[in-house]
């Protein structure tokens, strides 16, 4: 069949995708960009947040609105979604042809010739330990980063997260597994490396001890990757060998994303995260203190049950006093099978109200640091050219793509995607930087 395939959500769930992929072209499918060419739409969802399954159902609803030029045309359901409400998904929406969980997703091609063979409604839930830790895949990404999925699920249990639920516990792969689809990865062309997991630091520790510092050492051998980014580090698993194994491979990027979620320690607390405010505040003070340069990243949640007006004032005053490089807030969701969904939930017009005053406080900081900016050489890397604009897009060491900014740089000269150069600031706005080839 000719499949077009949609994979929503964050890049662990893309990497996934991309494990499908490869499956089903070794199977002999093709694929194609455009819907209305397809024989097979699949959908791999995101079931995280209200946001995130809205936006799944949207997609799947476009999907199967191509069956009224294409009657034949088959749609399966997979990922997240698909594996937290299973026969949900076709009640609520017959005209979908399969869904699949991901314990499933190693049964892809074998589900997919069902489907071909006018089987209707096709479902199947593998054990969650079942879903393929890596495996051939392909490269979705622009060829010159990729991202790493080095573990599967979470056993955090943290009150308000659906992924144990939805992912199951922590899953790590081995650091050889992982070194080799660096390798894989590389001679394909990669440069920059995103390291993924739900708690990156959290590697290795369903086998006995964290191994994250030994990973980060043998991924800075791998011949022909230049940058390795780190996403998603817990404060409490933050260690002065994790920081040291930062601060010694010179491949690794002084970049973290520390999803702290609060600051308060009751708040922490009623969350169920593992640490408190002197956790937090020591992890923080610890990475500066090692990497004077280092881009910190994080998330918050506004409005959770309980919150007080004092303890989300603390957390703005916390917000000002840190200054992250790059910082999202969200208003608290409550997920149905979480502990923080049977608290008290204070009205949602409340959370998105504190959620929005935190962006205002970091829009202003963010501004600032923009501003200050301006007169420094970066080295970036080229992502692509914006034929509109006249400018080539492109990332410094402080942005991962897709959710940080962009450095827009004017030359005269072509630059290409993939390709390292330094560049002059020359003016900012609250997001982006504008610069200039050297």
């Amino acid at each position: 069949m000719n499949l077009a395939l949609i994979s929503l959500g964050c890049p662990k769930n893309q990497v996934d995708a991309d494990v499908m992929c490869h499956a089903l072209l070794s199977r002999g499918h093709t694929t194609t960009a455009d819907l209305s060419e397809a024989d097979c739409i699949l959908v791999n969802t995101c079931g995280f947040i209200e946001s995130a399954k809205q936006e799944a159902i949207e997609n799947i609803l476009e999907a199967c609105s191509y069956k009224e030029a294409n009657p034949s045309l088959k749609v399966v359901v997979t990922g997240c979604l698909a594996e937290r409400y299973r026969s949900e998904i076709l009640t609520e929406i017959p005209e979908a042809d399969a869904v699949v969980g991901i314990g499933s997703n190693g049964s892809i091609c074998d589900i997919l010739d069902r489907v071909a063979a006018g089987e209707a409604h096709v479902e199947s839930y593998g054990a969650k330990s079942d879903m393929p830790l890596g495996g051939c895949r392909v490269i979705s990404t622009p060829s010159h980063y990729a991202y790493l999925k080095i573990a599967e699920g979470c056993s955090n249990c943290c009150a308000y997260c659906a992924i144990p639920l939805i992912r199951g516990g922590l899953r790590s792969r081995t650091v050889e597994d992982c070194v080799e689809e660096a390798k894989f990865l590389a001679s394909e062309g990669v440069k920059e490396l995103i390291v993924v997991a739900q708690d990156i630091t959290a590697f290795g520790a369903d086998r006995g001890e964290p191994e994250i510092a030994r990973l980060l050492d043998e991924l800075n051998k791998v011949d022909g990757i230049e940058w390795i980014r780190l996403l998603y580090a817990y404060p409490e698993r933050i260690t002065d060998e994790f920081i040291d194994a930062m601060v010694r491979n010179d491949k690794v990027l002084h970049y973290l994303d520390v999803p702290i979620q609060h600051i308060d320690s009751d708040v922490l607390g009623r969350m169920n995260r593992k640490g408190d405010e002197a956790t937090v505040r020591s992890a923080l003070a610890r990475l500066r203190a090692a990497m004077p340069d280092i881009t910190l990243r994080t998330t918050l949640i506004a409005g959770f049950p309980g919150e007080t007006e004092a303890q989300f004032e603390k957390l703005c005053i916390f917000v000002r006093e840190q200054r992250f490089a790059r910082l999202g807030c969200f208003a608290y969701s409550e997920e149905e099978g979480t502990k923080a969904a049977e608290l008290e939930q204070m009205p949602m017009e409340v959370r998105e109200a504190r959620a929005e005053t935190i962006m205002r406080i970091q829009t202003d900081v963010m501004a600032e640091a923009q501003q200050a900016m301006i007169g420094r050489t970066l080295t970036v890397i080229c992502d692509e050219y914006d034929d509109e604009n006249d400018l080539y897009l492109c990332r410094s060491r402080a942005d991962a793509p897709d959710i940080d900014a962009v450095v827009c740089v004017r030359s005269d000269d072509t630059m290409y995607p993939g390709r390292f150069y330094d560049v002059t600031v020359e003016d900012s706005d609250v997001y982006d930087l504008y610069a200039v080839r050297i």
